[in-house]
């Protein structure tokens, strides 16, 4: 039996080489989206292509990063891979990705001439070439209009940087020293992963590494298996919808069941509509990735992320789904379907897991913005992207977080200081939405407001979101949170409203994108709310006099 806690300091070890490969991909990066925003995320596989160790970035990374070590070892043959090799990829199809802008990068660490490990990392980068700027249109048709198509490659070999290789791919996007760059940083991050675990291997010695490798996998594996033994015959199902599948017509039905089956959880998505003409499908990677995070999130927080986990979870989802599509179908929004899968999950387990567990749904809506334009520093030109957050869900023990992403997205915020020091932007306000959150014995979190002004002419913006049909719901008689809210020229005598799609909107100087983003549901009967507390959220803006009815708090405002 596996010494607990020699087994717990291997894995904390593990976890503090991929957290240095984190903070330095994110300290040394050029690109705001990866230095500033953090959209990046890093692991370890053993030489199986079994993940080890994920530092705590992004849960929607974990399917690029197993799949493209999947794809690696696909392609390659073990017999094949040599020292001083990296190997580099982004396709949803060809390499094991979700989206054409997250390029990995894979290297194999040997040990006394042994292949014993593979550090990879990926990163968003901000262009990647495709139809428009950012690389990402919902109303994108195939993965074709998404950028350039990289499968598993040599980018490094005999400890040399393929310049041929870096050249081509960087001069298929629209800001080619900034991808060489933060290419450069990928390569280097796991260059100094290797030699931790080289230090790591000659304190412990190479055996020892290895047999301690197998016993957290299989001790991960015998946790998670006791969790889901304890739900045995329990049963759920909940329906999340898109608001459209990125073309526009009817929403879209993101339907799961769970239940457990010969000792396996079952997550099944019978029901979930079919792949999408636009860009929000989703490949078979990603929906893995959301199915485990979820898992984890619901059955055991402080489970570690390795492929022990996954041993005991079964996903069943046909070919041809939105939630599993089919090449060359387009994947770049899939992070929306991700988010509506994540809430489709969690809805389902409310008919499993006990009443003091359960939790509404935030908002998760996963807006993006894209900006692009001339630099006003140099030749060429920028692009500019960004994910919003939005209301937390509430939960049995407290409300929800006020402007914060949920679910598979982890990235920081942009701060204006930066945005308008790098970009011909400037942003008018950032704030709370008040009244945004759902009501509730704990309320819904509330979702915020950013307004951009562009500062130049033929600034081009795009959108792609979602949550302007259908709130993030309230469970337990709590209420729906505020529903999201695009606006072209707020304020101004042709001011718009826009749907939660757009492409390539030219903006003059001057003209104006308000986004205010969804707000939370609530938890429980909202008369169950203290007096004080409905008395704070009325003085701190947080819900309005028109509210205090649906708190029985009509006294309030006299």
């Amino acid at each position: 039996m596996a010494d607990p806690i020699a087994m717990e300091v291997f894995s904390n070890r593990m976890l503090t080489i991929t957290e240095e490969m984190g903070n330095t991909l994110i300290r040394s990066s050029f690109s705001t989206n990866i230095k500033e925003r953090k959209d990046c995320s890093v692991g370890l596989f053993d030489r199986h292509g079994r993940l080890v160790a994920q530092a705590s970035h992004i849960p929607l990374h974990l399917g690029s990063l197993r799949g493209s070590v999947r794809e690696v070892l696909n392609r390659f043959p073990v017999d094949s891979i040599e020292p001083g090799m990296a190997f580099i990829s982004n396709d949803p199809y060809l390499a094991g990705g979700t989206h054409t802008p997250d390029i990995s990068i894979v290297t194999p660490m040997f040990s006394g001439g042994r292949l014993v490990f593979f550090t990879a990392n990926i990163a968003h980068h901000s262009d990647v070439g495709g139809a428009v700027p950012g690389s990402i249109s919902a109303g994108a048709r195939t993965v074709f209009e998404e950028g350039i198509r990289i499968p598993p490659l040599l980018i490094v070999e005999g400890g040399e940087i393929r310049e041929d290789i870096l050249d081509f791919i960087a001069q298929n996007t629209r800001e080619p020293e900034e991808r060489i760059l933060d290419l450069r940083v990928q390569i280097a991050t796991n260059n100094q992963g290797n030699r931790a675990l080289e230090g790591l291997i000659g304190q412990m010695g190479l055996e020892q590494v290895l047999q301690a490798v197998e016993d957290v996998l299989s001790y991960t594996a015998l946790r998670l298996q006791k969790r889901i033994d304890a739900i045995s015959g329990m049963k759920g199902s909940f329906t999340a919808c898109l608001d459209d599948d990125g073309s526009g017509g009817a929403p879209v039905p993101i339907t799961t069941h769970v239940s457990v089956e010969d000792s396996r959880l079952v997550v099944d998505f019978q029901g979930t509509g079919p792949q999408a003409k636009g860009g929000l499908n989703v490949s078979r990677t990603g929906l893995e990735a959301t199915v485990f995070y979820a898992v984890k999130a619901l059955l055991d927080p402080q489970l570690m992320p390795n492929e022990g986990m996954m041993s005991s979870i079964e996903i069943r989802a046909d070919d041809g789904l939105i939630v599993n599509a089919r090449s060359p179908a387009a994947t770049g929004a899939r992070s929306i379907t991700c988010q509506k899968i994540a809430r489709a999950i969690f809805g389902a387990f409310r008919d499993v897991l006990p009443p003091e567990r359960l939790m509404s749904s935030g908002a998760d809506d996963l807006p993006t913005v894209v900006f692009s334009g001339n630099h006003l520093r140099r030749d060429g030109t920028y692009v500019y992207l960004e994910t919003l957050g939005g209301g937390g869900p509430a939960t049995g023990r407290t409300d929800g977080m006020n402007a914060v992403h949920v679910h598979v997205t982890n990235t920081s915020n942009l701060p204006i200081e930066a945005l308008e020091n790098e970009y011909p932007l400037m942003v008018d306000e950032y704030a709370l939405v008040e009244r945004s959150g759902g009501a509730g014995r704990y309320r819904g979190g509330l979702g915020f407001v950013r307004q951009y002004t562009s500062l130049q002419d033929g600034t081009i913006f795009s959108v792609r979101s979602d949550g302007q049909l259908h709130a993030a719901t309230g469970v337990d008689g709590g209420g729906e949170g505020r529903t999201a809210r695009l606006y072209w020229d707020y304020g101004k005598p042709d001011e718009k409203r826009l749907g939660s799609k757009e492409t390539h909107l030219i903006m003059d100087y001057g003209r104006n994108i308000r986004f205010e983003t969804g707000g939370g549901g609530g938890l429980g009967d909202p008369h169950r709310r203290p007096r004080d507390q409905v008395l704070a959220d009325l003085e701190d803006g947080i819900i309005g006099v028109e509210d205090l009815e649906l708190y029985g708090q009509e006294a309030l405002a006299k």
